[in-house]
């Protein structure tokens, strides 16, 4: 056998040939198993104020892009069109279907009782 080369391929490493597809950091990719997002965080509370809303259903339904003007001075592309992209965010409508009383206790917050909505429409239930 010859090593001139001649009728084989030359080897390459397989980080050439076949590169990983996506970090493994999000694996295994598949749907979530948790069907509706959750609020992770919450503004400091203001007893002086009037109960209300804190925080927003909201989810990220994907992405596209726009053209706008740069209105930078001073920068390269003042006054200049650049493409830029944009999340789309779907926030569904909300409604109020009861509220959830907390005390506070030495390890933090603990949910004391739950009042839901006496008439409820259709729509909801």
């Amino acid at each position: 056998a010859s090593s001139s080369g001649e009728g084989e391929r030359a080897m390459s490493h397989r980080k050439f040939e076949r590169p990983r597809h996506g970090s493994l950091g999000f694996a295994p990719r598949k749907r979530t198993k948790h069907r509706f997002g959750k609020i992770k965080s919450f503004p400091k509370d203001d007893a002086s104020k009037a109960p209300h809303f804190t925080a927003f259903m909201s989810y990220k339904a994907g992405m596209s892009h726009i053209v706008r003007d740069v209105d930078r001075p001073g920068s390269k592309l003042h006054k200049k069109e650049v493409a830029e992209s944009v999340s789309i965010v779907e926030t569904p409508p909300m409604v109020v279907v009861g509220f959830v009383g907390y005390v506070e206790t030495p390890r933090g917050l603990r949910a004391l009782t739950s009042v839901w909505a006496g008439h409820l429409s259709e729509e909801v239930k």
